[in-house]
C-alpha cells in the first residue's frame, strides 16, 4: 500500500511542479502577479492561477518563512500586486506592515479560509500557522484563492488531487499500534487533529526546543512516558536536541517534513507540497507501526 501511495503522489507532484518565482527573479508587472509569502500558499497559488499569471514566492528557498526579511522589489510587489497570499495576524510582521499601507483590496488571508488554531500561552508565534499540513484545509484555501481570482472552477483538480491524498492519510493512519507522533516543533496539530493523533511536541510553533541539562532530562522523561518509539525531527533545521533526546530515551529519529519550505535541490528534483507530504505518511506509518 505504502509504495502505491508514493507512487501515485510522485506522479501527481511531477505534474503539479511549482510555477512560482524567487526573491531572486525579475519583477513581472503588477498586474499579472500574484504574490504569496510562503511555499504552501504559492504552490496552491500557482495551482489555480489563470493563464498569463504569474506566482511570486517571496520566501526564499530553504528558509524558515516566520521572520521573513523584505527586499526593497518584495516590498513593491506587496504594494503593487494583483492578489497577495498570505497569513497574516503577526505570524509574518514584516508583510503585515507593508499591508497595513496597502489597504483591503486585492489580499487574501489564508487564516479565514484555513480555520487557524491559536497558540498556547507563552508561544513566540500568535497562532499556528501550519494548516496546509491538514490537505482539505489547504484544498480550502486554493479554492479561496481562485475565487479572489475571479475563477473558482479553476481549483477543482488541485482540490480533488488534495482529497485523494487526505483518503491516502486516512487510510495509511487507519490501523496502527501507536496514535502518538513526538516530534521536536510542535507543528503537526492540524494532521493530528484530522487523523486521530496525539502530536507531543518538544518545543512549540519555534523550530528548536531549548537543550539545558534540566530541558533534555524533562523532554527525555516525556518521550520515555509516550511509548513512542520514533522522535521525529525537521529537514530544515539542526534536529541536534531531538537527536540527543531520542539517544537518551532509547528510540529512533525520523524526518517530519512541515513543509514550510523547499530547498533549491528539492525544486530542482521536481519536488513539492505532494511528494513532501508523501514520505511524511510513509514516516508516520512505520513509526506508528500501521498495517
Amino acid at each position: 500500500m505504502v509504495s502505491r501511495i508514493v507512487l501515485l503522489y510522485a506522479v501527481v507532484g511531477a505534474a503539479a511542479t511549482l510555477a512560482a518565482g524567487c526573491g531572486g527573479t525579475a519583477a513581472p508587472s503588477a498586474e499579472d502577479t500574484v504574490v504569496a509569502t510562503l511555499y504552501p500558499l504559492a504552490f496552491a497559488a500557482s495551482r489555480v492561477a489563470p493563464p498569463g499569471v504569474r506566482v511570486v514566492d517571496l520566501a526564499p528557498p530553504g528558509a524558515e518563512p516566520h521572520n521573513l526579511e523584505l527586499a526593497p522589489r518584495d516590498i513593491e510587489l506587496l504594494r503593487e500586486a494583483r492578489l497577495v497570499v498570505y497569513l497574516g495576524g503577526g505570524f509574518q510582521p514584516a508583510v503585515d506592515d507593508v499591508l497595513a499601507e496597502r489597504g483591503p483590496a486585492g489580499l487574501f488571508d489564508a487564516r479565514e479560509r484555513g480555520g487557524v488554531h491559536e497558540a498556547p500561552p507563552g508561544e513566540d508565534l500568535p497562532y499556528d500557522p501550519h494548516l496546509w499540513l491538514d490537505p482539505l484545509r489547504l484544498a480550502k484555501v486554493a479554492h479561496g484563492i481562485a475565487t479572489a481570482l475571479g475563477a473558482p472552477e479553476a481549483a477543482n483538480l488541485l482540490r480533488a488531487e488534495l482529497e485523494s491524498l487526505h483518503w491516502a492519510f486516512d487510510a495509511g493512519l487507519g490501523t496502527c499500534e501507536r496514535r502518538t507522533i513526538v516530534t521536536s516543533h510542535a507543528a503537526f496539530g492540524y494532521l493530528a487533529d484530522r487523523y486521530d493523533l496525539v502530536e507531543v511536541g518538544l518545543a512549540g510553533l519555534e523550530p528548536e526546543p531549548e537543550s539545558g541539562p534540566e530541558t533534555l532530562a524533562r523532554l527525555i522523561d516525556r518521550v520515555k512516558e509516550t511509548g513512542a518509539t520514533t522522535v521525529f525531527y525537521e529537514p530544515l533545521s539542526s534536529g541536534a536536541t531531538a537527536r540527543v533526546v531520542a539517544r537518551e530515551a532509547g528510540v529512533e529519529t525520523a524526518v517530519l517534513d512541515p513543509v514550510e519550505s523547499l530547498t533549491d535541490a528539492q525544486r530542482a528534483r521536481g519536488e513539492d507540497y505532494f511528494t513532501v507530504m508523501s514520505r511524511n505518511l510513509v514516516a508516520l506509518r512505520e513509526a506508528l507501526g500501521c498495517t
